[in-house]
């Protein structure tokens, strides 16, 4: 958790299976179009104490050995707060924070809710579920509007350097790539997670076809 947001986090239950509705969305090295499965999460006895992991190499699941993530770890257990939502958000705390301003814990210590009856906390698959559609979009703009405006690290303040894109007209692509890396990385200077795809190019085609959709003149 970020500094002062400890309160949030969500108690880990070690006991949560769940598994995700779609796979995660990813290049494939060779081309051939293949890629990982769903995201799943589970108590160590479901697998034998270790999931295997995926090959880019051979575009295939390897399950004969465990390999070790950035944490050490080689199992999923607790592990079910990945990123949901058109702006997905991840890990305990911000599934946390979700559940204190706008889930059951908020209606739990008497604040006004706009989702009482779903608990964050105990359900984060409820960000997908059919019975609220709107509610990945509105997880999307908690997200913008709790972490990608309020972004202060280093020499990078989002809204000073958005006035800045504005003010100079839209000709920074530098703030496309930093506003891109917050939000699927969680850094301003991707890619800064170890073995990461950041799709540069891509990207940037992407956020400038977006500005002229909405009537914006883009160089």
């Amino acid at each position: 958790c970020a500094p002062g947001d400890e309160k949030y986090a969500c108690d880990v239950d070690l006991n949560m299976r769940a598994r995700a509705r779609s796979p995660p969305v990813v290049s494939s090295r060779s081309g051939s179009g293949d890629a990982p499965g769903p995201f799943y999460c589970g108590p160590k006895t479901d697998y034998n104490g270790f999931t295997g992991h995926w090959s880019f190499e051979d575009n295939k699941e390897i399950f004969q050995s465990a390999k070790q993530n950035r944490l050490g770890r080689t199992d999923v257990q607790g592990c079910c707060f990945w990123g949901r939502g058109s702006v997905p958000i991840k890990g305990t705390c911000a599934y946390g924070k979700l559940n204190y301003y706008l889930g059951k814990r908020a209606a739990d210590e008497g604040r006004q809710a706009m989702f009482p009856d779903i608990d964050f906390c105990q359900n984060p698959g409820a960000i997908c579920h059919d019975k609220h559609p709107d509610l990945k979009w509105i997880v999307g703009f908690f997200r913008w509007i709790t972490e990608i405006q309020e972004y202060d690290v280093g020499d990078f303040n989002y809204m000073k350097q958005l006035r800045k894109y504005v003010d100079d007209g839209f000709k920074d692509s530098d703030f496309i790539d930093s506003v891109s890396g917050i939000v699927s990385q969680g850094c301003h200077t991707p890619p800064c997670i170890e073995g990461a795809q950041f799709l540069r190019e891509e990207k940037r085609a992407n956020f400038v076809k977006v500005l002229k959709m909405l009537g914006f003149s883009v160089p």
